[in-house]
């Protein structure tokens, strides 16, 4: 799978992270894995965002999440931007590529 980093940069300085992942988790996400996701996501200060297709919604809203859909293997676009957003990514990645 390929995994794209992008770094957006205003004025020389790094305001968010994006990055495709694949979502590894057997079930895909449905309510309960969505729930860990959405606990998870709250943990950070950081603002994260899921796209798929034409959607992007707040990682944080479970409504939001429940409404993408998304089986195992498919890929989503997360974005990450606030003063911990390397260790949300982080985080975000190892719990849908399922590796906690």
């Amino acid at each position: 799978m390929t995994q794209v980093t992008r770094f957006i940069e205003r004025h020389g300085v790094i305001v968010m992270i994006a990055k495709n992942v694949k979502i590894e988790i057997r079930t895909g996400l449905e309510a309960r894995p969505i729930a860990v996701f959405v606990q998870k996501a709250s943990q950070f200060e950081s603002s994260i965002y899921v796209e798929h297709d034409s959607k992007r919604v707040n990682a944080k809203s479970i409504m939001g999440m429940m409404t993408l859909g998304l089986p195992a293997g498919e890929e989503v676009k997360v974005t990450v931007d606030g003063n911990d957003e390397e260790l949300a990514m982080g985080e975000i990645e190892k719990f849908l590529q399922n590796e906690e």
